[in-house]
């Protein structure tokens, strides 16, 4: 199935003008995720990546992070424009959100910028929001965008998207 993209409206950004291979930039919307009555993250420092047909996913650099709610997890995966990805769980308490968020402690050069950061799946949590609008998880099972009202789709990882 060869997807037909949205029209853009006012003020949106169509996910199929993003290029590919993917790249990243640094944004200065504010990115917070929010679960159980505590902030995990706030930043107007993250690095959002940038692919085809994909929402973007937002890496928050560790000092933005609340100290103390990451835990490595166990697993990796290999991007081949990124590399090699770490993953974490995220514990608040008695609670653990297992495997949620992932890294590049060696990012390719094109990625270096994301060295370190820590993305996250919307999904596991209370609240994700980027500059206040709570976000919709992009579907799919592996997928990690974030989506807003500023988006136009389809988004990569409905029903039918394995071969976009």
């Amino acid at each position: 199935m060869k997807p037909r993209p949205d029209s853009a409206g006012p003020g949106q950004e169509s996910v199929w003008a993003y290029p590919r291979p993917a790249i990243a930039e640094p944004t200065d919307s504010r990115i917070t995720i929010e679960h159980a009555d505590t902030i995990v993250a706030s930043t107007k420092s993250a690095v959002r990546t940038l692919e085809t047909s994909h929402p973007p996913s937002y890496y928050i650099p560790p000092a933005d992070i609340t100290p103390g709610v990451l835990r490595r997890a166990a697993g990796s995966s290999f991007c081949e424009w990124k590399g090699a990805a770490v993953y974490w769980d995220v514990v608040i308490g008695d609670i653990v959100i297992p495997r949620v968020g992932w890294s590049y402690p060696s990012p390719t050069a094109s990625f270096a910028m994301l060295r370190d950061h820590v993305a996250f799946y919307a999904a596991p949590f209370d609240r994700c929001s980027v500059d206040g609008e709570t976000v919709i998880p992009q579907p799919g099972e592996f997928y990690g965008g974030w989506i807003t009202s500023k988006l136009a789709g389809p988004f990569k990882g409905v029903p039918g998207s394995r071969f976009w």
